[in-house]
């Protein structure tokens, strides 16, 4: 008798599209190259891109009447794709860098010459702390500078001037044009900052800023006043979950929530917009509205969200990755998610090489990749052990942690052994916190005595986020020593790999 075949009772494969990865990766790579290299290097290298896919493309062709290998149908799209986003960012980049070299600006920073600088205001200006005792603190403020003077000359600029100025610079409005005089210092190679102005003097309003930003200082001076009402973490926390701003977190809570890993529950990130998508998606659900609504409705709700935290770059990428996180949800196609997102990637770099080489854009581009491509499989793996909503919170940060931690000791050579936990415990409360904390600020103008009820209620969420960091952060062993550099890096990474493997797939079983 013949024995029966050994059952297989392991995960299906993911059914995902990924032949878009090695475009981002291109992209990527070239993105880190062009804003360091001169724009003719740059130019140079996206048109031997193109020749190799012009070339690629006849060789494909004559390879077709001859019947090619079949590994070449399938490798040589997914390479000439490849090239052309790397070539796409190098040539997109090439102008963008060749824009910000032309005028006096660059060439002020060059010799450290005193100048005048004029643009509108995107970053809300900071205080610094002293340079040594008894110092007069100084503010650091973001231009986004269109216009320079120096030596009776005056040109155009394009760029992001990092002004480092006195006290009098506080007062300046965010999206108002300034104008401000100061010696000009270069900014570091590769930087989005493409200068630095010593400024000694207060800075010249030249223009107010317009309604939509005073709009939005009111929103979030009245989430502000709300907070300042709740006591101890629940007033710190609430602005930074709601919108992004940090400056009333104290010092030992900021410590706390990065040992327990939970710093981007205040940074404004796709989670934020996925958030707020997914309630305005429900709402309009609710209502039995056409897609076509629901779409427009919930653009529309996160360009809000875009200018009520200000747009800057970190902004409008955790917006665009909010935005292909509820892809799958729109078009009813969760599995082109990844797909998706590699699109995303290559479609921001060409628009902002500089984003390659911020950690923020890193992290997020990671997280969300591990949540589309590894959340379900960790989801369908746990649930027939603890149910599908329980398994859900515990898959998302733990596919999250997988792919962030390797990046993340680069920072600091040790590992936050309650991350995960950590992160399960506060999952509850980040929506409460966020979608409260926002109603409170709508409703703040014409209706205080509700928008302080809605406040107590995100302050209650933003103090279990507190007391779960604190506690944590308190544990013994919340950080747990690691290989430091890319040795550690490598290292953390294959032990994820490993675990990930034991998480997620089964081992065949016999009978008989």
């Amino acid at each position: 008798m013949t024995p029966p075949e050994p059952v297989d009772d392991s995960d299906p494969p993911l059914t995902v599209d990924v032949r878009l990865l090695p475009a981002a990766v291109a992209a990527w790579i070239a993105a880190l190259v062009v804003v360091r290299v001169s724009p003719d290097a740059a130019l140079t290298g996206a048109a031997a891109g193109l020749v190799l896919v012009l070339g690629a493309l006849v060789v494909g062709r004559a390879g077709a009447r001859g019947r090619a290998p079949r590994w070449l149908h399938v490798i040589g799209p997914v390479l000439a794709l490849a090239l052309v986003a790397g070539s796409a960012v190098l040539g997109g980049g090439a102008g963008q860098t060749a824009a910000r070299a032309d005028g006096l600006l660059p060439v002020l920073a060059r010799e450290g010459s005193v100048g005048t600088v004029q643009g509108i205001v995107v970053a809300e200006p900071t205080v610094v702390p002293p340079a040594w005792p008894g110092a007069p603190e100084g503010v650091r403020c973001l231009l986004a500078v269109d216009r320079v003077t120096a030596g009776g000359r005056t040109s155009g600029a394009t760029g992001r001037v990092l002004v480092l100025g006195p006290s009098s610079w506080t007062s300046v409005p965010y999206g108002a044009r300034v104008s401000g005089a100061g010696r000009v210092r270069p900014g570091e190679p590769g930087s989005r900052t493409v200068a630095v102005l010593l400024s000694s003097g207060a800075p010249e309003l030249v223009r107010l800023p317009a309604g939509s930003d005073v709009a939005a200082a009111v929103f979030r001076d009245g989430i502000g006043s709300l907070a300042a009402r709740l006591p101890g973490d629940a007033g710190a926390l609430l602005p930074g979950v709601t919108v992004g701003d940090t400056s009333t977190v104290p010092a030992d809570l900021t410590a706390a929530l990065r040992t327990a890993g939970l710093t981007h529950v205040t940074a404004v990130s796709g989670a934020h917009f996925s958030l707020v998508a997914a309630l305005v998606l429900a709402l309009a659900s609710a209502l039995r509205l056409p897609r076509a609504a629901r779409v427009g409705l919930t653009l529309a709700a996160m360009a809000c969200m875009v200018l009520v935290v200000h747009p800057s770059p970190s902004v409008l990428r955790a917006a665009t990755m909010g935005l292909v996180a509820v892809l799958g949800i729109l078009l009813g196609r969760p599995h082109r998610a990844p797909a998706a997102l590699a699109a995303t990637v290559v479609v921001l770099l060409v628009a902002d090489p500089w984003l390659a080489a911020e950690l923020g854009f890193v992290l997020s581009v990671l997280a969300t990749g591990g949540l589309v491509l590894l959340g379900g499989p960790l989801a369908e793996r746990w649930a027939p052990t603890c149910g599908r909503p329980v398994a859900t919170a515990l898959a998302l940060p733990v596919a999250a942690q997988l792919v962030c931690a390797p990046v993340i000791l680069l920072l600091t050579p040790t590992v936050a052994l309650y991350a995960v936990p950590a992160n399960v415990l506060v999952a509850p409360a980040i929506a409460p916190a966020t979608v409260l904390g926002l109603a409170a600020g709508c409703v703040a103008p014409w209706w205080g005595e509700g928008a302080q009820v809605l406040s107590l209620g995100a302050g209650a969420a933003c103090w279990w986020i507190g007391a779960v960091a604190r506690v944590a952060a308190a544990a013994p062993g919340a950080h747990v020593a690691w290989v430091p550099g890319w040795a550690g890096v490598a290292l953390l990474t294959v032990a994820g790999g490993c675990a990930l493997r034991l998480l997620v797939v089964r081992r065949a079983s016999g009978r008989g």
